[in-house]
């Protein structure tokens, strides 16, 4: 594909989507010494930029490919913007959703679709409902909408980066792209190949999710063999082959970035901005924590979708508070005396430190009881501090690694 088939893009999807704003950020702009924009793709109508292509994909089908219905696999934000084409078109689909897929978004889905659109959950992650998608499109002679490895979804997404440069009126120094399966990665590396050459194309991956950077690796794409999939929107097991081979042309320069820190930017961009990001929408924005741009560089990021689940905001500052290393859980065996949790804490508790849980489990034996303890840190710097108190202490405590699987079980 070509610069060519991002304009022809553009031109079909004037009228239907919403150009959306890209806003100069001073939070960010601070922190890094950069000129950062943000491009507000979440204030699409389907909240992300995936409308770009799947409207794209669809509007190209011949009489008989649309009589014939369409078939797509979404872990949500594909699927929304599968289901608006669809009704914009006038064209019956079905979407194959993983169980991990927020409620939200499954019923913007449905909401969006209307009459035309058939939601179907199946599996645990985007690429067991996307083979059984292709099963089911294989069977019925339905057209898979492909969520990122087809020309025609990848010239939609690469909409995004035209747009970018239109608006801000000069080849942006750095544009910083999230990375799921590598759609939008990949338009916006070729438009910009062609009419922005000068800017460095920056490719952020959730560290557990990694699968452009473990295909270029690799020396093609490679099957994950897990993921974390809290980034849900962006928990790819396998790049595509067409992204893969544009990516390893292009050469983007690759960020990966730990899901505590979009947490904590999700949180930010809520805080200080009052942008309502989900895990993907706060990925590239999040990366500037640790891949800093150069003073002065402009920098525009691009927040790709704001479908979160507002359910799903306990377990984001949870994630947060342990990246920021301001929560630590601990196993601790209580003597079964009188005054045991007192001394506890007023000999281990720091003066600004506070229990946030607290989790008793009363056995047989009557000597010693052990209890599951967060405890949230006043400043996080002070955690050799409790340490040192725990080692002097007569009272056993063990931490819990957050790495470990045993902490995923507990907390």
């Amino acid at each position: 594909m070509t610069a060519s088939d991002v304009d022809a893009a553009a031109a079909r999807l004037a009228g239907v989507i919403t150009e959306t704003p890209l806003q100069y950020n001073e939070r960010l702009s601070a922190a890094t010494g950069a000129e950062v924009w943000l491009k507000r793709e979440d204030l699409q109508p389907v909240r992300s930029y995936k409308i770009r292509g799947a409207y794209n994909f669809i509007a190209q089908l011949s009489e008989e490919e649309r009589a014939a219905g369409v078939i797509a696999a979404s872990a949500g934000n594909h699927g929304q913007g599968v289901a608006m084409a669809c009704a914009e078109l006038g064209i019956k689909g079905r979407i194959y959703v993983p169980s991990t897929t927020p409620r939200q978004k499954r019923d913007r889905m449905l909401t969006l679709g209307g009459a035309f659109v058939e939601l179907i959950v199946v599996g645990d992650s985007y690429d067991e409902a996307s083979a059984v998608a292709k099963q089911a499109a294989e069977e019925t002679g339905a057209v898979m909408v492909a969520a990122f490895d087809d020309a025609r979804t990848i010239a939609g997404q690469g909409t995004v980066a035209k747009e970018v440069v239109e608006q801000l009126g000069r080849e942006p120094d750095r544009m910083v792209v999230p990375v799921g399966g590598g759609g939008l990665l990949a338009g916006c590396l070729v438009w910009l190949k062609t009419f922005s050459p000068r800017t460095t194309v920056v490719a952020v991956e959730p560290s557990g999710a990694a699968c452009i950077a473990a295909a270029l690796d690799a020396g093609g794409p490679t099957t994950l063999k897990r993921i974390d999939t809290f980034v849900d929107g962006a928990a790819v097991r396998r790049a595509g082959d067409l992204t893969y081979a544009i990516a390893a042309q292009l050469a983007p320069q690759m960020v990966s970035v730990p899901e505590g820190a979009i947490c904590s930017e999700m949180l930010a961009l809520y805080q200080t901005e009052g942008v309502i990001a989900e895990p993907a929408g706060a990925l590239a924005s999040a990366s500037l924590r640790q891949a800093k741009p150069n003073p002065g560089e402009v920098v525009v990021v691009v927040i790709s979708g704001g479908n979160n689940d507002v359910s799903r905001y306990a377990e984001i500052v949870e994630r947060s508070l342990v990246y920021e290393g301001r929560k630590h859980y601990f196993l601790v065996n209580f003597p079964q005396e009188p005054g045991a949790l007192r001394r506890f804490l007023d000999e281990v508790l720091g003066p600004d430190d506070d229990i946030t849980h607290f989790e008793y489990v009363k056995r047989s034996n009557r000597e010693m009881g052990p209890a599951l303890v967060g405890i949230e840190l006043g400043d996080p710097t002070t955690l050799g501090d409790l340490l040192g108190r725990l080692e002097r202490s007569p009272i056993r405590a063990e931490p819990v690694d957050p790495d470990s699987p045993f902490y995923r079980f507990l907390i």
